[in-house]
């Protein structure tokens, strides 16, 4: 009789086992998917930021090209090659504002230009902080 006596106290045993089994099992499922996710965002956000970089990169472009149209170096302004305020390019879903900054100085009697120039590219209808918002900035510096 002692023998069935032991088997009643070991029933259930099992059951708690696989009810132990089944939660580990279903946090580590939740853990791969909060993580699965986690990648696909961080993937998401990097080919974003190639594209930021790109459109910033075309801006920058556009504002040397503009600089290098000028005829005479005296004629430059802050404005030869900055986007207007309140109104930047659109490139692919980005909103890219150039400025541009002009220094002048004299060498052997000779006026000399000093350009700087930067393209900003951010997604448009993001804020800073956001998940979705993107930003890149290219600057340049030219002598004519």
């Amino acid at each position: 009789m002692t023998s069935q006596f032991a088997d009643q106290q070991q029933r259930g045993f099992a059951a708690v086992a696989a009810i132990f089994l089944v939660v580990i099992l279903a946090a580590l499922g939740g853990f791969m998917v909060s993580f699965s996710n986690t990648q696909q965002l961080t993937s998401a956000q990097d080919v974003q930021g190639t594209r930021a970089y790109w459109a910033a990169r075309a801006g920058l472009e556009w504002g040397v090209g503009k600089v290098s149209a000028v005829a005479d170096p005296s004629t430059l302004t802050p404005g030869t090659c900055t986007t207007t305020v309140g109104s930047p390019m659109s490139i692919d879903g980005f909103s890219v504002a150039v400025t541009c900054s002009v220094a002048t100085y004299v060498e052997e009697s000779t006026n000399k230009y000093i350009l700087q120039i930067q393209s900003v590219a951010a997604t448009t209808g993001g804020t800073a902080g956001t998940i979705g918002f993107i930003e890149r900035s290219i600057s340049a510096s030219l002598e004519r």
